[in-house]
């Protein structure tokens, strides 16, 4: 398995060029072609504000909708140009962005998106993380809102309770396991009979055949979330890479997250691979 298309989130936000410098640096390690989509989300106010607006107001707001894609793709063109980058490929989308990023997903073997910041006027909404780690059906790297990652992948710190949620994000995740320096499994308050008889030995004898060099490890009695225990283990191991399952439920049309995937979401201190 290997990754040989990555799809990476265009915004207006201030991280964007990093995210994009991510996504060249990824690409350009797994041989992957690199596609970028920009989506906006189509300007439709209520018929009552449309009569109002006249014809001259909506031509005016599509004019800067198309005015602002051809600055970004600009923007892109010359940061990819600056970067040498070659197998890139640019598209772009009015529509909604966790739909247009849902639809283009399902031909790419990674999706590279920024944690939402709520000081940002131009973030795609606020559940756009999300909304999207649960509709992708992709594995989606998350980057967080603040820092510099100069490495991704070299100590990586897994999730692990055996789920299908974390067994998906696990195998999703074995191009970049194969990479890394070192990989930390953990499991947090194993349960009887969700594991083999030693909790976490049949995940690391799977990784090791797979040539991942992996330790596991089990935290037993947590005192704090699994969400905090996590991020805290991960600083402890200066780690530079989560990777765990997205859990959530639909209830009345709406997803509600597990409770340690909003704790990543939110509070995310290096970049966090998901997949649900």
């Amino acid at each position: 398995m290997s990754y040989k298309t990555i799809l990476v989130h265009i915004g207006t936000d201030k991280r964007c060029a990093l995210r994009v410098e991510v996504a060249f640096r990824l690409a350009q390690q797994h041989d992957a072609h690199l596609i970028a989509l920009h989506a906006i989300a189509p300007f439709e106010p209520p018929g009552y504000v449309l009569a109002e607006m006249g014809p001259a107001i909506l031509e005016a707001q599509r004019h800067a909708i198309a005015s602002e894609m051809v600055r970004v793709e600009a923007e892109f063109a010359k940061q990819a140009e600056k970067a040498g980058m070659r197998n890139i490929e640019w598209r772009a989308a009015i529509d909604d962005p966790v739909d247009a990023m849902t639809l283009h997903a399902r031909y790419a073997d990674l999706v590279v998106i920024g944690q939402t910041d709520p000081t940002e006027e131009t973030n795609p909404g606020a559940d756009f993380p999300e909304r999207l780690v649960l509709a992708a059906g992709r594995p989606v790297l998350v980057l967080p809102s603040a820092g510099n990652f100069p490495s991704i992948g070299k100590k990586i710190l897994v999730a692990w309770n055996a789920s299908l949620e974390a067994t998906r994000a696990l195998t999703d995740a074995i191009p970049l396991l194969q990479r890394a320096d070192t990989v930390h499994v953990m499991a947090v308050n194993p349960r009887q009979g969700e594991h083999g008889n030693v909790p976490g030995a049949d995940i690391g004898l799977y990784l090791a055949r797979h040539g991942v060099r992996v330790e596991v490890k089990t935290d037993q009695g947590a005192e704090i979330d699994v969400g905090n225990e996590l991020l805290s283990r991960a600083a402890d191991l200066d780690a530079d890479l989560i990777i765990m399952g997205c859990y959530g439920h639909s209830r009345l049309k709406e997803w509600v997250l597990g409770g340690a995937t909003r704790t990543i979401l939110e509070s995310m201190t290096v970049p966090v691979l998901m997949s649900h």
